[in-house]
């Protein structure tokens, strides 16, 4: 209670937790490892997570089909030759007053002019080229009869020179009115001079921080952005003049030779110079950006320099912004998302979506669920853990929902060392009662007191292993066929599972397994989740049996079990001179009697090797069968939705056996 008031605490009830993470960060590794279990890739996947955002809402993909819809709108804002259409409406008009002014004269003198002196003009107006450009360059030194024509003319000159100004500098406010004060063009060009000299002097990579802070002291009116450094300034200025670099690539010939003209009028020889410097300064200084693009702005509204310019920058600004939300670049990250760029241009509550991502991305890594290296994310070993132990999940629920012959997990690890796991008791059981556990469920169950009243459900069983160690090599296939005929995410889940079973279940037992298309390779659990089909065609499994036979060797005291998945036969082996692999199909002869010797000396060493056939190809089935047949060890023919089952249950059943 507090001034007479009472408080009341209890649970939040006025929706979401507003104090709960705006993600759920394991929910996010379940979905990773859900599409990677159903064949997906392991790095596609991820960035699927963040493209799509967990449970499906403000994800890269919306921000980028937003940023897309808004440069669609962007191209069809307008019109670019807009400065020059207007140029040409407003020396239509001035052109049109002052011939209604000399028509109005006759031979007698009016203001200093004669009838005769009004012909000569009319003349040299109907005379004056078809170019906007040049004839308002003609007209630079034409005296005009007509008061209303040479303001009108004059608005041309001042209104291009005030767009250009203040497109390039944002402080220039006014431009037209203020460039016409002598005492601002002469701190206009001293600034323009300064500038120069300051990019000039740190593109030879002086120390400019004196200058800088000198130029911002003397110039700073300009720049109301108030950059912090040389940097900065240089990006402000860059953009604005690639827009209007952009700006030229995107008109016709004509239309660029009719602007250029029209500049060169309005800014005069000296103020053009500086520009032009100051624009190879800045393209020397940030060649990154995007100088040479033109873009196909389209609309019926004529829009002005500055209008135009800024429609492309805006483009330009969406054309980065859709590159950094791609996140194709090598390394990439989220931290290349510029969040003020997205709430510029897509809204506050799309920078919102960014760095929810953003804070996603760094839970997922500080909680140890994803390690980055120089391709970009990929899942961390207790990421892989968790889905291997999906993976085995899945597996022992296929196995309880149904009997399938002498498939019984309740013995697994009997009559051996304690593992120091445990298990709810069931019916059959032979390990030691695990008395600690099976007390505190009861006292969960019934309350504290004494005597303790124990109930069936409250019994539990120490897990043991056996001592008998074995030494197991699981060889999967990796040719482009397994992904082609959906088989890809079955083999990747069944492996995960066995090597799950075997490190938490078997600690003492040595799996290796081993990946082969058109060649082999080892394969650790990380490498198995993020490895993509091989493309190349091959199926060399005279390269993994052999592969398979150095683990076991390298096992001596252990049981050596060889387990294949495959869906092709044999069309690929090591040629015996160099080396490298050798492919033909149908298979050669050299190719199955490799295979064959590989599989001789597996059997001679005393190796069990069992064979899980995907598909009904019949030249497979007669391979299988004879491997089969030939090394002792036995064929099985599972639906994809079985192989797990098949696989693991293979490995306990043989395990049991063992002693």
């Amino acid at each position: 209670m507090a001034g007479g008031n009472r408080f009341r605490y209890g649970q939040w009830r006025g929706g979401p937790d507003p104090l709960a993470p705006p993600y759920d960060v394991r929910a996010a590794v379940d979905a990773v490892g859900s599409d990677v279990l159903a064949g997906g890739s392991l790095r596609e996947s991820l960035r699927e997570l963040l493209r799509r955002g967990p449970q499906g809402r403000g994800g890269l993909d919306d921000l980028a089909a937003r940023a897309r819809r808004l440069r669609r709108e962007a191209l069809r804002r307008g019109d670019l030759d807009g400065a020059v259409t207007r140029a040409r409406a407003l020396l239509d008009q001035a052109l049109a007053a002052e011939r209604d002014e000399l028509r109005g004269r006759d031979g007698d003198e009016l203001r200093g002019r004669d009838g005769d002196e009004a012909r000569f003009a009319e003349a040299v107006l109907d005379n004056l080229p078809r170019s906007t450009a040049r004839a308002v360059s003609e007209l630079s030194g034409y005296e005009w009869a007509s008061a209303e024509a040479r303001q009108t003319y004059q608005r041309i000159l001042d209104g291009l020179r005030g767009d250009v100004l203040e497109q390039r500098f944002a402080g220039l406010r006014d431009a037209a009115r203020a460039t016409a004060d002598p005492a601002v063009q002469r701190q206009l060009a001293e600034m323009m001079r300064d500038l120069n000299d300051l990019l000039a002097r740190h593109a030879r990579s002086e120390d400019t921080t004196d200058a800088f802070a000198e130029f911002m002291r003397r110039h700073g009116e300009f720049f109301p952005e108030r950059p912090k450094n040389v940097d900065e300034l240089i990006d402000v200025l860059a953009r604005r003049a690639a827009a209007g670099e952009r700006l030229m690539r995107s008109l016709s010939d004509r239309q660029r030779e009719e602007l250029a003209g029209l500049m060169r009028q309005s800014l005069g020889d000296r103020l053009a110079g500086e520009l032009s410097q100051l624009d190879a300064h800045l393209r020397s200084l940030r060649p990154d950006l995007n100088w040479q693009r033109g873009e196909r702005v389209r609309g019926d509204e004529p829009l002005g320099y500055g209008e135009a310019t800024g429609a492309l920058d805006e483009i330009a600004e969406l054309d980065e912004l859709l590159d950094s939300l791609d996140q194709d670049q090598p390394g990439a990250t989220l931290d290349d998302v510029d969040v003020e760029a997205v709430a510029r241009t897509l809204g506050r509550d799309a920078a919102d979506d960014v760095r929810r991502l953003r804070e996603l991305e760094r839970e997922l890594r500080r909680q140890g669920w994803v390690t980055r290296d120089a391709e970009g994310l990929t899942l961390s070993p207790k990421a892989l853990r968790r889905l291997a132990g999906t993976a085995l999940r899945r597996v022992f629920a296929d196995l309880t929902a149904g009997p399938r012959g002498q498939h019984d997990l309740r013995s697994a690890g009997a009559a051996g060392e304690v593992s120091g796991a445990s298990r709810p008791w069931e019916y059959g059981d032979e390990q030691p009662l695990d008395v600690v556990r099976t007390l505190t469920r009861a006292v969960r169950r019934a309350g504290p007191g004494v005597p303790v009243p124990l109930a069936v459900e409250d019994f539990e069983v120490m897990e043991t292993e056996r001592r008998a160690s074995a030494a197991v090599v699981l060889c999967v296939d990796l040719s482009y066929s397994m992904i082609s005929q959906g088989r890809w995410g079955p083999m990747k889940q069944t492996a995960l599972a066995l090597s799950h079973l075997m490190a938490t279940r078997f600690p003492q037992d040595a799996l290796q397994i081993v990946g082969f298309g058109r060649e082999a390779m080892p394969l650790t659990q990380q490498e198995l989740a993020a490895v993509e089909p091989d493309m190349q065609q091959g199926t060399n499994l005279q390269h993994a049996l052999r592969i398979a036979g150095r683990h076991l060797r390298r096992h001596p005291g252990a049981e050596p079990v060889v387990l294949v998945v495959t869906d092709g036969e044999p069309t690929a082996h090591l040629d015996p001179e160099d080396g490298e692999a050798y492919f033909h199909w149908p298979p050669l002869p050299e190719t199955i009697s490799a295979t064959i010797r590989e599989v001789d000396r597996l059997t001679r060493y005393g190796a069990t090797l069992n064979l899980f056939m995907l598909g009904d190809d019949p030249g497979l089935r007669r391979f299988v069968d004879a491997v089969a047949r030939r090394s002792g060890g036995r064929m099985f023919t599972p639906d994809l939705d079985d192989l797990g089952e098949y696989v693991v249950s293979d490995y306990l059943r043989s395990r049991h056996g063992r002693r």
